[in-house]
């Protein structure tokens, strides 16, 4: 019997410098994100990393999905998003660590 993809996620950590334009950049995604059949599951604020294996700090952990791999690769390709992430993520984050991706299955 062949499993059934539910979602396809990524684990990223980042280095947020300004909380607002971040808070700001999440906001106006949304929507297209929405579109995407995309989403976010988990999202941390870090305090402190007890083990790493990038040098770049983190201080929040988010895991974000899609329907499929395809859909997120389209997503990060649209002319909408990234005028949005050039406005706002840019400023706000210093930098980006992806700590793992993945299809998630129904059992």
């Amino acid at each position: 019997m062949q499993k059934e993809i539910l979602s396809f996620e990524t684990i990223v950590g980042l280095q947020v410098k300004d909380e607002s334009v971040y808070a700001e950049y999440r906001n106006a995604m949304k929507g297209l994100l929405e579109q995407y059949e995309g989403g976010f599951r988990y999202d941390f604020k870090i305090a402190e990393t007890l083990k790493s294996e990038t040098e770049n700090p983190i201080n929040r952990v988010f895991l974000i999905y899609f329907k499929t791999k395809e859909k997120k690769l389209s997503f990060f390709a649209d002319p909408e998003y990234k005028k949005i992430r050039e406005k706002y993520f840019v400023p706000s984050v210093e930098s980006t660590t992806q700590i793992a991706e993945y299809d998630r299955y129904i059992n």
